[in-house]
């Protein structure tokens, strides 16, 4: 499956930005902070580190930082492996599944959680999650070494996990080829039409002012962005090429399934995120992104 003409985004794009949304759902709700605050860990972003990186065991700050690739080092390192000492990763990953559960079955209800579409739903995701291989792929390849989860709403977001680190971890590469380090990559997303707000993005990911005004300077000057801060014709290229040769190396496990099920596949997820939504799971700058709407979908 290829994506469309006139700029319109294939299925498989859609599908990896539905799943992304569906494992998003874990950090924007309380559930994973009452889990986590049970072992002492009350930082909403030292529970996000926990959390997300515990796959690849008690790692130091370095790993995160390049496996996260957007964060400040500074930033993680002020919590990594500090967190350690509070919560083990094993007690980490059990946490952000119960979490998990917990959030879905409350924000789609029970009977949505326990239907047959669940059900087929974590068949096709997982069966999409194992359709890729290991090499390159750290976040990927450390949530597949983890145990499959028996509920079928928790197993579609362990497979939608698997998926968006897999995604995740490919984008990274594509950022180091174009050369452009965590702050820069943020700086020149949010110049875009599709990015957050600095304001929102900045403060989540540690970096300052004096960063982000010295990543844009760079970017500047490799004529990327103008003085005002817009992406320059130079840029919006650099970018398009930056989404494309993401979703080439992110190709590998939609080719597990027929066309038919991707679709399935992204239109089932992307229902259940606009529920999600519609019940309150994300914050209100990314409800737009993840709302039901034509407009929204459109953006998936």
């Amino acid at each position: 499956m290829t994506a469309g003409q006139s700029g319109e985004r294939s299925y498989e794009q859609r599908c990896a930005q539905a799943v992304n949304a569906l494992h998003s759902i874990s950090y924007f709700t309380p559930d994973l902070g009452v889990e986590l605050e049970r072992f002492g860990v009350t930082d909403p972003l030292s529970v996000y580190m926990a959390c997300r990186s515990a796959p690849l065991g008690a790692v130091d700050a370095p790993v995160v930082t390049a496996v996260f690739h957007g964060f400040a080092p500074a930033f993680v390192a002020e919590r990594v492996p500090a967190v350690w000492e509070s919560v083990t990763p094993k007690q980490a990953i059990l946490a952000r599944q119960k979490a998990i559960g917990t959030a879905l079955e409350r924000l789609l209800g029970s009977e949505v959680v326990r239907s047959e579409q669940m059900a087929e739903a974590a068949k096709l995701a997982t069966a999409a999650a194992w359709g890729a291989s290991f090499p390159g792929r750290p976040l990927y390849a450390a949530n597949a070494a983890l145990e499959q989860p028996d509920e079928p709403h928790i197993a579609l977001w362990h497979a939608a996990t698997m998926l968006r680190e897999h995604r995740g971890d490919g984008h990274a590469v594509v950022l180091s080829s174009l050369e452009l380090i965590g702050v820069e990559a943020l700086v020149l997303d949010c110049a875009s039409e599709l990015g957050m707000p600095k304001e929102v993005v900045m403060p989540q990911r540690g970096w300052s002012e004096q960063d982000w005004s010295a990543a844009q300077e760079r970017l500047v000057g490799r004529g990327l962005i103008d003085g005002a801060g817009t992406l320059t014709a130079r840029g919006v290229a650099l970018r398009e090429e930056m989404e494309r040769e993401t979703c080439r190396l992110d190709r590998a496990p939609y080719t597990a399934l027929s066309d038919a099920d991707v679709e399935k596949l992204a239109l089932y997820v992307r229902e259940l995120v606009g529920t999600a939504a519609g019940s309150g799971a994300f914050m209100p700058q990314l409800r737009e992104f993840f709302a039901p709407a034509a407009e929204a979908w459109n953006r998936l």
